[in-house]
């Protein structure tokens, strides 16, 4: 009964409307973002702060995540290819060797929290008229769910997957193993949706479906993880004096998102990059390093509440 947990994984692509299918990865992330202006919004009002910048900092938090997270993967990840494929940077096709629609593909957390980062920055600046940290103490605590939905999405599009396993909860990601046409190919059948459910569910294809290992699913992982890093920062903010310490709420998400994603590189499959040239670590966990490193400065010198 070694894998009595086991389950075969083989979602839809999304909600089937009939004339349009809603993706379940873009509903993560209208989720994610929707949960984001939801909680910040109840700080924007804890704190005095007009609704109206709360809509400007809307807008710029999901274009800084959506450039980031892209760049990200492009520098971080990827870079050899793309190199000489500087368009598909920006546009979602590929030119060679056969023109293709792809949709941005690559994403990259990393990317991601620098470009909010920097963001926040002009944000503070140009809109809010506060310092940078001010506002960075609190919007961690809404995009810390939003990693939740995110991961979710990944774990929706068979992607971000973990080692082989023999642990009970490990499962087996049919459409990672198999790409449209090798489901066609291996069971003839023309439609690959149909192909990917005789796999997953006719006897008739038995054998292959032994093909297809059992992973971790680190997708999972990192979003269980991630509703304590938001439980965490939520409870900081809204419970205790903490927010008023300048940095310690961003230097606490810093520390707590990234050694999540430290510790669970331990087991995911390699994304590529440049590990292989540094060795000892994957990607994700160097590049994770500076970010605690900097979050544990901004948790050990947050300045102190004032007394009034």
């Amino acid at each position: 009964m070694t894998h009595a947990l086991n389950i075969v994984w083989n979602p839809s692509e999304g909600i089937d409307l009939g004339f349009f299918i809603i993706r379940y990865y873009s509903l993560m992330f209208v989720i994610a973002f929707g949960l984001g202006w939801y909680i910040m919004k109840h700080i924007f009002e804890r704190e005095g702060e007009s609704i109206e910048k709360l809509d400007s900092l809307f807008i710029w938090t999901v274009l800084a995540t959506l450039i980031g997270a892209r760049l990200g993967h492009v520098f971080f990840y990827d870079w050899e290819y793309y190199r000489n494929h500087l368009l598909e940077i920006i546009l979602p096709f590929r030119f060679s060797p056969n023109f293709e629609f792809t949709g941005y593909q690559g994403l990259a957390s990393h990317g991601a929290a620098i470009s909010i980062i920097i963001a926040m920055y002009f944000y503070s600046k140009n809109v809010l008229k506060k310092p940078q940290m001010w506002i960075l103490d609190r919007v961690v605590i809404p995009v810390a769910s939003g990693a939740i939905f995110v991961r979710l999405g990944n774990f929706f599009n068979s992607e971000i997957i973990g080692h082989e396993t023999t642990s009970p909860f490990g499962i087996k990601f049919i459409k990672d193993h198999f790409s449209p046409m090798d489901a066609v190919n291996a069971t003839q059948i023309a439609n690959p949706k149909d192909a990917y459910t005789a796999i997953a569910t006719d006897p008739k294809f038995a054998s292959l479906l032994e093909q297809v290992p059992v992973r971790h699913p680190t997708q999972l992982y990192e979003a269980f993880c991630y509703v304590f890093v938001f439980a965490i920062l939520f409870f900081l903010y809204w419970k205790t004096e903490k927010r008023n310490k300048t940095g310690y709420l961003f230097g606490m998400f810093l520390v707590l998102l990234f050694s999540v994603r430290f510790v669970v590189e331990s087991v995911k499959e390699s994304q590529g990059g440049f590990e292989s040239a540094l060795g000892l670590f994957s990607t994700g966990q160097w590049l994770s390093i500076p970010f605690i490193l900097i979050g544990l400065y901004f948790i050990f010198t947050a300045e102190k509440p004032l007394k009034v």
